[in-house]
């Protein structure tokens, strides 16, 4: 298949790989050199263009598969409605209007759309209720990518990643330093949600759907905190909650308070075998670096 993954960045680089090795035809787009570069070392085409832009979209060729996968140049609700509402609405629209339009379009979001179940299970049948306004923007892209997409004959999936975490990305000293706020880390390991994203497309299952990418435990941050700190020879670190936090710090946002697990069983249903199951078992190399083994 021809598969163009634009925002090719931590997973779409881990993705393009993946599929270029299956045989497939893929191309990363990005806008800046480094970026650009990034992709030609990973052993794929790479294209320059805005996601914005629907004229800068024409030197991205045509495809089979769409995958969304851009990240916002800033941590704000007015960079998040740049990135994934405008980017996402130009690309449906652009690539819907073409004569050889795409096929199937991956758009991936963000566990955060659930806001806070106080600890308890969240899973694809769960109501979103995004905390903050940077979330109610996620939450109006899935419905471009299932809704808009699909008036243009393109069929959406929406994958919701938990924490992203791996090579360049463990951020040990959030765990190893403290202090660490009590609550639920629902993560995936950057080569499991590669993983996910291409057995989504390759196994053709999904379509129309929204599709939780998760490990498969939910782990409590004051539990994974001292483990990780045992693995590693130091200290446990200082662990507070929600409330001594406020009090340290004056006030804690909505998306600090929220806290969830949330359930993979569909993603296992429609057969996905995870590399790295647990944090635990993805934390290793991480582990072993720190400890100079």
């Amino acid at each position: 298949m021809r598969v163009a993954i634009l925002g090719c960045g931590y997973v779409g680089l881990r993705l393009g790989r993946r599929l270029t090795d299956a045989g497939h035809d893929v191309v990363g787009v990005r806008r800046s050199d480094d970026g650009l570069a990034a992709i030609e070392d990973a052993g794929f085409e790479a294209v320059r263009a805005d996601l914005t832009d629907a004229a800068s979209l024409a030197s991205v060729p045509d495809a089979d598969w769409l995958v969304y996968a851009a990240s916002a140049g800033g941590r704000g609700a007015d960079a998040a409605r740049t990135a994934y509402v405008d980017g996402l609405r130009t690309v449906v629209e652009t690539f819907g209007d073409r004569a050889s339009s795409p096929d199937r379009l991956v758009y991936t979001s963000s566990t955060g759309v659930y806001g806070d179940h106080e600890g308890d299970w969240v899973d694809e049948s769960t109501t979103p209720d995004p905390a903050t306004e940077r979330q109610r923007v996620l939450l109006e892209a899935e419905r471009i990518a299932l809704s808009e997409a699909a008036d243009r004959g393109i069929d959406g999936t929406v994958v919701r990643f938990g924490g992203l975490y791996g090579p360049d990305r463990y951020r040990m000293d959030r765990y190893l330093d403290g202090p660490v706020t009590d609550g639920y880390l629902n993560s995936i390991h950057g080569d499991d949600a590669a993983g996910a994203v291409a057995h989504l497309l390759t196994a053709d299952v999904a379509r129309g759907e929204v599709v939780l990418a998760v490990d498969d435990e939910p782990v409590s941050k004051w539990e994974f905190a001292d483990w990780l700190a045992e693995e590693c020879g130091v200290s446990p670190p200082e662990k507070w909650t929600v409330a001594e936090r406020a009090a340290a710090e004056g006030s804690v946002s909505r998306r600090a308070r929220a806290n969830k697990r949330c359930a993979n069983d569909r993603l296992h249903e429609l057969g996905y075998d995870f590399r790295y199951p647990t944090v635990r078992d993805g934390f290793r190399p991480a582990i072993r670096a720190f400890r100079g083994e």
